[in-house]
């Protein structure tokens, strides 16, 4: 039996034993409590921000070189304990194995590349209407950032945040989700090994409060938070004074399966993006729209492709297809989803049942519901959890207005081989980002962000890079 970690928050390069583990975390696969964290109070908060403040005023001057070969040497010995960071994921959050070692690597890929774009920061030169003056525009960190991170992708997401800040010139307090603390955990031992300089990352654990503390600090420059919409714009309340904000919030993402799709691939598609990390994902498959003469084919096959997904521990079952859920909320919020759409006269085609018992394996069996109306809370509201409606369309137009009536804008999926439906869908469809015969939304050098109610600012790409910098203009007279 594993012993129950403890952990610790990480503040000016060391770790910081507290009196305070307010807070347990359990394996979802079983119910058994395998760590506990603190719950960092307003001095313990302040305390991070006030080194991240004094490492500053160094590490923005650091060549963008050495930051380079502080990201890579992060990544080189994350790889080298890759089986270490992918069992605390599973082990908390849930995934299984084999997808939480693919997440290790989605963040040793983000580190490598902004330690490259950290390389490519340019600024410009601008003619002026008189002799004799040049204007010079630099690109600045803008300072200390809170990274704010979930828990259903609890280390590829701190990648994101923190590669993109260090690579900048900036540094960062970091607060993990109270549920998944141990991922973090883990990256700072990566940190401590790798040689970075004190103070430029800090980490504390706890819930809403803290998270509410950091992002309202007076010094802090910039809250790069991952979450719910809610939380999103409490934070956003929150903020004191002028703070950056990079919100990315979620999104109840549409898949529009055209008359002319490949229907193979888009079951496929429909059944990796609708259940993967058992619908944990911003941008999972929420509600599909599909052409009314495939649409009984695709319902069959659909079916056949989800009864067909194996659902286990996955630490016990390294390459099972779908995990236990890492709260009982979403277990209880998707049996909520699919019997109000039944109320509404839809149909469950697999899956289905209530929510997971209060003790033990969090699991919920992946689940089709056909024919569901516009109405239904299946196709209104981020389900977030493993259940997809699917629906027929009478043709395009018609599928792109039911995609688009929704607040959310981050993802959409269209499976089409016409070229005309491909850019007609994907240019009406209100979303930052469409993915079109793939459903592999973002990719990390191109841009990554939400319209909408879905959030504000982008990730990935050179654009994350420059979200964690600010302009200067600088107009010199030389008399030449």
């Amino acid at each position: 039996m594993q012993e129950t970690a403890r952990y610790q928050n990480h503040v000016d390069g060391k770790w910081h034993p507290t009196a305070a583990e307010d807070i347990q975390v359990t394996n979802p696969a079983t119910g058994n409590t395998v760590a506990t964290a603190p719950a960092t109070d307003t001095a313990g908060v302040a305390e991070a921000v006030d080194a991240a403040t004094r490492a500053w005023h160094t590490w923005r001057w650091t060549q963008p070189a050495q930051r380079a070969e502080h990201l890579h040497r992060i990544a080189h010995v994350a790889q080298q304990r890759a089986d270490e960071l992918a069992r605390s994921i599973t082990r908390e959050q849930g995934k299984p194995l084999d997808e939480a070692r693919g997440e290790v690597t989605k963040f040793t890929k983000t580190l490598h590349y902004y330690a490259e774009e950290a390389t490519r920061v340019f600024g410009r030169t601008i003619p002026n209407e008189e002799g004799g003056y040049l204007s010079v525009v630099e690109k600045e960190p803008v300072g200390v950032v809170a990274a704010i991170v979930p828990w259903n992708y609890p280390l590829e997401l701190i990648g994101w945040k923190l590669a993109g800040a260090l690579a900048a010139g900036c540094t960062l307090v970091i607060k993990p989700s109270e549920h998944t603390p141990g991922p973090a955990h883990e990256v700072f031992r990566c940190l401590e090994d790798a040689g970075t300089p004190a103070g430029v990352a800090n980490l504390v654990h706890g819930a809403g409060e803290t998270g509410k503390a950091l992002a309202a600090h007076p010094d802090i420059a910039k809250v790069a938070f991952t979450g719910s919409r809610t939380t999103g714009e409490e934070l956003y309340r929150t903020v004191t004074g002028i703070t950056g904000l990079t919100l990315e919030l979620g999104g109840n993402c549409p898949m529009l399966v055209t008359s002319s799709a490949d229907l193979p691939a888009a079951v496929r598609g429909a059944a990796r993006r609708a259940f993967r990390n058992a619908g944990q994902i911003c941008i999972a498959i929420n509600r599909i729209y599909v052409a009314s003469p495939l649409y009984d084919r695709f319902l069959h096959e659909l079916t056949q492709a989800t009864a067909a997904l194996r659902v286990a521990d996955g630490l016990r079952e390294p390459s099972a297809d779908v995990g236990a859920l890492t709260m009982r909320e979403i277990g209880q919020r998707t049996a909520d989803h699919v019997a109000d759409a039944q109320t509404r006269g839809a149909r469950v085609l697999t899956g289905g049942g209530p929510a997971p018992a209060e003790q033990g394996g969090r699991f919920y069996p992946p689940t089709v519901v056909a024919d569901v109306p516009r109405d239904a809370k299946l196709m209104r509201e981020e389900t977030f959890g493993p259940a997809v409606g699917v629906a027929p369309v009478d043709d395009l137009h018609q599928a792109v207005h039911h995609a688009n009536d929704t607040p959310g804008g981050l993802a959409a999926y269209v499976y089409a081989r016409d070229v005309e439906d491909i850019f007609t869908a994907s240019r009406a469809a209100d979303f930052g980002n469409i993915a079109v015969n793939n459903v592999d939304a973002g990719i990390i050098n191109a841009p990554y962000g939400g319209r909408k109610q879905s959030g504000t600012g982008y990730e990935h790409g050179p654009e994350g890079l420059e979200s964690y910098l600010h302009l200067k203009h600088i107009r010199l007279r030389h008399g030449s």
